[in-house]
């Protein structure tokens, strides 16, 4: 007779809806991952809703897709207009040149970032937090001015990160 109860280790699924206080929905996404990620008996889990950060990057896919769009035509539309008359190589190195000037202008780094985040642009960020340095290509999707929270998407991680003004050390397009 075996007197010894068998164990087996089961995992339970529950849905469940969590209330987080916070400032803003980043922050508050950010605790609850953490919350999430520092129990071992927590083996997988979605969040399903809740999260204005898949919203924004569907905002600036959607954008960009306009934007290609309406260049697009815009191209078409002037290139049937001055087929005959084409641009000399001065004028276009001198609109590459403003083109670049406007967005490196300045020395507002406020500026910079809502340039960056409406530009779509690469860059990297060189953060400090907890006092660990750390560098990370990114695009920069929105910036709270309020309470001065960047969030980026890690292109490499495929990540959402959201950084408070003051952990950011340096940041230099790529």
């Amino acid at each position: 007779m075996n007197t010894i109860p068998v164990t087996n280790d089961n995992g339970f699924l529950f849905n469940v809806d969590i209330l987080v206080k916070s400032s803003s929905n980043a922050l508050a996404l950010q605790y609850l991952l953490e919350m999430l990620n520092d129990k071992a008996e927590v083996i997988d889990f979605r969040v399903k809703s809740g999260m204005e950060l898949g919203e924004i990057i569907n905002t600036l896919i959607q954008a960009k897709k306009k934007s290609v769009i309406n260049k697009a035509s815009q191209k078409m539309s002037a290139s049937l207009k001055e087929k005959a008359a084409p641009l000399p190589a001065v004028l276009q190195t001198e609109e590459k040149k403003h083109v670049n000037n406007t967005i490196t202008a300045g020395n507002d780094p406020f500026e910079w970032i809502k340039l960056y985040s409406q530009d779509n642009r690469l860059v990297r960020l060189t953060t400090n937090r907890h006092g660990k340095q750390t560098s990370l290509p990114c695009r920069i999707l929105n910036y709270d001015e309020n309470n001065f929270l960047v969030n980026v998407y890690h292109v490499d991680e495929k990540q959402v990160y959201t950084f408070r003004l003051n952990e950011i050390d340096e940041f230099s397009v790529s």
